[in-house]
């Protein structure tokens, strides 16, 4: 068990003031939280009893208030489960311009560190795409360029992500 000093106890302190015994001005000294019984038996020649005497002696006086233990801290909640297609999971509006949008950050994550060159190219071939049938190639192309830097399968499953994008009209 620990202690904790009291203002009484740090009054009794001060320089000057002296109403307690040495062993128990020291017992004072040492409670601060840090120290346990244990600590305080080497004040009275190794007995705990006789230090947890005392130390109950100078709580029942007011100069010590026995330590609050440390709050129990909540659980944690636990997070909440991430669906496996996070980040595939749209719950948009199917568009032309929401594919659009697509393609261009596809273009920037995909291209733009490993080939700055090919992204610009076509970042400016999005930019003239002016119509679905435009839009609609410049998308094989990047899923050909998509399928030559990371391979089929990645491109299969942009492939299906901009299917899931597109206008039910539009997929082919």
């Amino acid at each position: 068990m620990r202690f904790i000093r009291t203002d009484k106890a740090r009054d009794e302190l001060q320089p000057g003031r002296r109403s307690l015994s040495q062993r128990e001005r020291a017992l004072l000294l040492l409670a601060g939280g840090q120290h346990s019984l244990t600590d305080f038996g080497a004040l009275f020649g190794g007995s705990r009893d006789e230090a947890e005497r005392v130390a109950q002696q100078l709580v029942a006086q007011g100069y010590l208030a026995p330590e609050a233990p440390p709050p129990q801290r909540a659980p944690e909640p636990e997070p909440a489960p991430v669906p496996a297609v996070a980040a595939d999971a749209f719950d948009g509006k199917r568009s032309l311009a929401t594919t659009r949008m697509f393609l261009f950050d596809l273009c920037e994550r995909m291209f733009v560190r490993r080939d700055p060159p090919r992204a610009e190219r076509l970042r400016a071939a999005l930019r003239e795409a002016r119509d679905r049938e435009a839009m609609l190639a410049v998308a094989e192309s990047m899923l050909g360029e998509i399928a030559l830097a990371a391979g089929e399968e990645r491109a299969a499953s942009i492939r299906e992500r901009i299917e899931r994008l597109l206008p039910a009209e539009t997929v082919h």
